[in-house]
């Protein structure tokens, strides 16, 4: 460890139920190897919760990885250190040695619970298998087990939700299921990476409550990797701040947090998304208008698979985009954000009138959208996941232009590619890479190029900063008002981050159940909110303790 290091172990806890010391990973590739964590010691003692913090490549998450030795990188190794659980070695434990303590004694909660959980299997198969494997209960136990968690996570009608596939659920009801796959065997030591970043805020605010809930009565501790400091301070017993594979300091979260030494500390604790959007131009001219929007999808029950009802993910919503300024759509997961967003741009049916710089969309056919597909981007919420692995950088921001301005030669493609990743801060020579080989928040600036390069007129930006560490976010939102002041762009900003929604937007829908709850100006929907669901979304996003007893679950 280098810098202040202080309260390394907690006095009169006894042993440690988790205790590393001098933990080093590297990475192997062609000949050369690189440190992702360097020599690293922390404890967790039974019933405590600590926090390792910092930003993305910091090596939160390969530590975390570590203690269960699920590294997914063949050129993975450890050059130095132990991870003692209960005075064992894991790092030497044999194969079935440590397949026991997975999942049993130990379990993991990832950070995206879409990719977590397998998509061709129920939620009753996925946690029932973890049942069967470690305890070989049988089915009709099994059944009643899984009733058992799924109530005790807090989601409503279990037994409806037992043949449900990952995709018929809402982000926060994903989370809870992998929550019940962690608590299935009742284990000791809990790993939660990043388990609310891809949340809303009440539904952040209600997952970290049950957290806390159950880790009480169960006597679990817990290892919680987070970005957001707002999460460690009401959270965590202790906090490990980490940069560049090194833990610079670590202390009780109220000293942390009261007095911070560390330089790298005090920047994470200041680092927050800020400034003003641009100037409301009551004069600029409507880019994108929608009137009486709706989006129903059908709900079929029997043999015939008759139509029984309707899922109203948008219900009779209009709104008018400006061109140089920003609409925020805010609300919780499953309110119809999303689906309001790709209707607008003729990705799913919807019925209403849409119109684009005064075209009729609602007219216009899936191919006859074609040609104002280069007008009309879109900015995804994970980067990782909408670029594609196999491509490379001038390869992906450069497939629209191969698309929509097919006379334009090779030579030209690619200065048009060099010069969008220069706009949004990136080397233009890194564009041979591949996605893999840059941070999120990196990826993200790709994400924005290739939305920019085909000069577009609307950009949809759908939770693109959930996934980011403070300053990152900060960063990207400073990019985005600067090239929407610059391009005079029109920005749809779909978030569940009021804060981040704050700093960008003119205009603000709040949203639930597919309808409006409430609509205005920023200045209107934020410092004088007047519905009750409105003014609850305010309290979990500036003020989370104050929230997190009062909502509703899922």
């Amino acid at each position: 460890m280098s810098g202040p290091v202080r309260d390394a172990k907690a006095d009169g806890q006894g042993e440690a139920l988790l205790s590393v010391r001098d933990l080093s990973v590297a990475f192997h590739q062609g000949g050369e190897s690189q440190t992702a964590v360097d020599h690293v010691s922390f404890d967790i003692h039974r019933g405590e919760t600590v926090a390792l913090v910092g930003e993305s490549g910091s090596g939160k998450s390969v530590s975390a990885l570590s203690v269960l030795r699920l590294l997914p990188y063949p050129g993975a190794s450890h050059p130095s250190g132990e991870i003692r659980f209960k005075g064992k070695d894991l790092l030497t434990a044999s194969e079935p040695e440590i397949r026991a303590v997975r999942g049993n004694d130990i379990t993991m909660i990832f950070q995206e619970p879409m990719t977590s959980l397998n998509p061709l299997q129920t939620v009753e198969l996925q946690i029932s298998e973890i049942l069967h494997l470690h305890r070989q209960v049988r089915p009709e136990e099994a059944r009643r087990q899984v009733l058992a968690l799924l109530d005790q996570v807090g989601i409503r009608e279990p037994e409806k939700r037992l043949a449900s596939y990952p995709h018929q659920l809402s982000g926060g009801q994903r989370q809870r299921v992998m929550i019940a796959m962690a608590l299935a065997n009742r284990p000791e030591l809990l790993i939660a990476d990043e388990p609310t970043t891809a949340l809303d805020v009440t539904v952040q605010a209600q997952i970290l409550e049950l957290l806390r809930d159950l880790k009480t009565q169960h006597g679990m501790s817990m290892l919680f990797i987070t970005h957001d400091l707002g999460i460690v301070r009401k959270f965590a017993d202790r906090v490990c701040v980490m940069t560049n594979g090194k833990i610079v300091e670590t202390g009780p979260t109220a000293e942390i947090f009261g007095n911070p030494q560390h330089p790298y500390t005090k920047h994470l604790l200041a680092a927050e998304p800020s400034g003003e959007p641009p100037r409301r131009n009551p004069a600029a001219h409507a880019v994108m208008q929608a009137d009486n929007i709706k989006v129903w999808f059908p709900v079929k029950q029997g043999f015939l698979r008759r139509t029984v009802d309707h899922i109203k993910a948008v219900d009779g919503l209009s709104l008018s985009l400006k061109s140089g300024q920003t609409l925020g759509v805010v609300g919780e997961s499953g309110s119809g954000k999303t689906t309001l967003g790709l209707a607008l741009m003729r990705l799913i049916r919807s019925e209403g009138e849409i119109f684009f710089e005064g075209e009729p969309l609602h007219a216009r056919s899936f191919k006859q959208m074609k040609p104002l597909r280069s007008a009309m981007q879109v900015v995804f919420q994970d980067p990782f996941g909408s670029l594609s692995p196999r491509m490379s950088i001038a390869n992906i921001v450069g497939e629209g232009l191969a698309i929509h301005s097919r006379d334009l030669s090779a030579g030209g493609r690619d200065r048009l590619v060099a010069e969008a990743l220069e706009e949004v801060g990136l080397d233009a020579s890194t564009r041979w890479r591949y996605p893999h080989e840059f941070s999120g928040g990196q990826r993200q600036r790709i994400a924005i190029a290739r939305a920019l390069v085909l000069k577009p007129r609307f950009i949809m930006l759908d939770e693109p900063t959930s996934a980011l560490d403070m300053s990152v976010q900060a960063q990207v939102v400073d990019l985005l008002r600067d090239l929407q002041r610059r391009h005079d762009l029109a920005y749809l900003f779909i978030s569940h981050d009021l804060k981040v929604v704050r700093a960008l937007a003119n205009d603000v829908i709040v949203m639930r159940s597919g309808k409006v709850v409430e609509q205005g100006t920023a200045d209107q929907i934020f410092d004088q909110p007047e519905t009750a669901y409105t003014k609850a979304l305010m309290a979990a996003a500036f003020n989370l303790e104050a929230a997190a007893g009062g909502v509703v679950s899922e």
